[in-house]
């Protein structure tokens, strides 16, 4: 898989940070062939990071400028709708091969 830039929100929570980037990990295993058939898309589900505090996972494929070009996947990790911007964010460019 090759992969473009991760952008890495640095002021934030680790604990959420940490749960973005492991979740960004996991998003971008598909690669970029299995990823375009469902691009653009997104999702957003409850879950746990780690020690168990409950959180809300953001995830969203996007093209970064033109259909069948690179994918962008962002990924937010926050406490609950109201603490959507002092939440984690991930991201990184997943290159057309």
């Amino acid at each position: 898989m090759d992969e473009g830039k991760r952008n890495l929100n640095a002021n934030t929570d680790p604990l959420l940070q940490a749960a973005a980037e492991e979740e960004l990990r996991h998003a971008a295993t598909l690669g970029w062939k299995a990823l375009s058939k469902v691009t653009p898309w997104g999702d957003s589900y409850d879950g746990f990071a780690s020690g168990g505090l409950p959180v809300t996972f953001e995830r969203n494929y996007l093209w970064v400028s033109e259909e069948g070009g690179d994918i962008l996947i962002e990924v937010v990790v926050y406490l609950g709708p109201s603490r959507y911007d002092a939440g984690a964010k991930a991201s990184l460019v997943i290159l057309r091969a």
